[in-house]
């Protein structure tokens, strides 16, 4: 086949694989007009009043509409779980008073609240300041939600962005596996597992997480970039990615870059090792390089970028004045402060958390499906990706790192954990190819 012939085939394999891809984002698009209304949590509240109050609105004004948005939202879930109830599903719709009773119950703690002095912050005062203050560190998902919420409105504009995040990210989740050399099929896989698995459940949600996966996995994106020869573009997106995580949950950004750091010394030590103390042969190496120096060039860039992270994030939020650890301990510990301090606040972590994961595990046991889609995971990312296996771990253990930062068995959802999904929906895909593949591939995918 002559060279024209081939650039004219990848060309057309390259347009079907993203029509493919744009189709796929699409078809999850459509999906979530079964649910327009209806998502938003407590914590809903504080985002998009930030997000309000970025656009230009008062305290009262941004209050408002946050409180039409968010008992919209209860009125709509009462009135579905009202159709199904066995019991009761003949009567009357129960929408009309919820949205009554949500809505006089809000706007009197913000009227007592606002009445008491508490008009600071861009948050309107749902909570105490102790509280609010937690959310107006930030700032990432209101300042992406606010052009939405001004052109579209909030009901549309809260929707239409939760579409986008939630595609965004299964997108990624495909441009991550195309970079590391996984056929079309393989990497569209990973789009829809992305969608199908609780990752796109919950980035549709409207909060921070749907932000977190799609960072994380542009993150994970930089690291396959640099370790195909990228070095820069991906260092930079890598580092990039970190910082806007900064923005959206400072502490995550801390999680992303101490795991990334992690792998890339394992990855480096790895390297290490299989050349021996010198070099590949075992003698001096080349020049005498220092074991630093035997480490691949893209691996001390993303390591560096990663413990830049470590070391730069808690610096940052010090100098911002944002709330301590300890400071979220007792916000944990007090259900939002609305009991006293505790004295001892990290003992009492301490054995929540003992607590919490002997009751995760058990829980995990009796329905072992996550536990199961970790271990095919991280099987088929480590078998078929053996350096950029580890990447995709870092990035599924802050998932769990989050999640003992909140030892919370209430929370619903499981969505603290969530980034932890990203293992199976990068590694299934993989070893879907590991299967599918012929044995000759294998060899040369495995061992290169």
């Amino acid at each position: 086949m002559t060279a024209p012939a081939v650039e004219g085939r990848a060309r057309t394999c390259a347009t079907r694989a993203r029509a493919w891809v744009l189709l796929l984002a699409a078809g999850f698009a459509l999906l979530q007009f079964a649910s327009v209304t209806g998502r938003a949590t407590p914590d809903t509240k504080n985002y998009l009043s930030y997000a309000l109050s970025l656009g230009g609105a008062g305290i009262r004004e941004s209050a408002a509409g946050t409180i039409d948005h968010y008992c919209e939202s209860r009125a709509h879930t009462a009135a579905r779980n009202q159709s199904v109830d066995v019991l009761r599903f003949h009567g009357p719709s129960p929408a009309g008073k919820v949205a009554r009773e949500c809505r006089r119950e809000l706007g009197r703690t913000v009227d007592r609240r606002l009445a008491a002095g508490q008009t600071g912050g861009h948050i309107a005062p749902f909570a105490s300041q102790r509280f609010q203050r937690i959310f107006e560190t930030r700032p990432g998902y209101p300042v992406l939600l606010t052009p939405f919420v001004a052109v579209f409105g909030v009901t549309w504009g809260v929707w239409l962005a939760s579409v986008l995040i939630a595609a965004a990210g299964g997108v990624l989740a495909f441009l991550v596996l195309r970079a590391v050399h996984a056929p079309v099929p393989v990497a569209l896989t990973g789009q829809v597992l992305f969608h199908v698995l609780p990752c796109g459940t919950t980035a549709m949600r409207p909060m921070t997480e749907g932000l977190l996966l799609a960072l994380t996995l542009a993150a994970l994106w930089g690291c396959a970039l640099a370790q195909e020869g990228r070095v820069r573009a991906g260092t930079l997106l890598t580092g990039g990615s970190l910082l806007a995580l900064f923005t959206v949950k400072h502490s995550q950004a801390l999680f992303l870059g101490a795991c990334l750091a992690g792998a890339c010394a394992v990855v480096g030590l790895r390297r290490v090792r299989r050349e021996g103390p010198g070099g590949p042969d075992g003698g001096p190496g080349r020049g005498g390089r220092t074991v630093l120096g035997r480490v691949e060039r893209w691996v001390r860039a993303v390591g560096a970028v990663s413990a830049g992270a470590v070391v730069g994030t808690p610096a940052l939020a010090w100098l911002l004045h944002y709330p301590t650890s300890s400071e979220s301990l007792q916000d944990l510990l007090t259900a939002h402060f609305t009991r006293p301090d505790r004295e001892r606040p990290w003992p009492e972590f301490l054995h929540l958390e003992f607590n919490f994961w002997v009751e995760w595990v058990r829980r995990q046991l009796t329905q072992p499906l996550f536990p199961a889609v970790l271990g095919a995971g991280a099987w088929g990312a480590l078998r078929q990706r053996p350096v950029f296996g580890w990447f995709v771990l870092a990035g599924a253990a802050t998932g769990f790192l989050n999640q003992a930062g909140h030892p919370d068995i209430g929370i619903w959802g499981d969505r603290l954990i969530v980034v932890a999904w990203l293992l199976p929906v990068l590694g299934l895909p993989l070893l879907l190819e590991r299967i599918t593949a012929p044995r000759t591939s294998l060899d040369v995918v495995t061992t290169g």
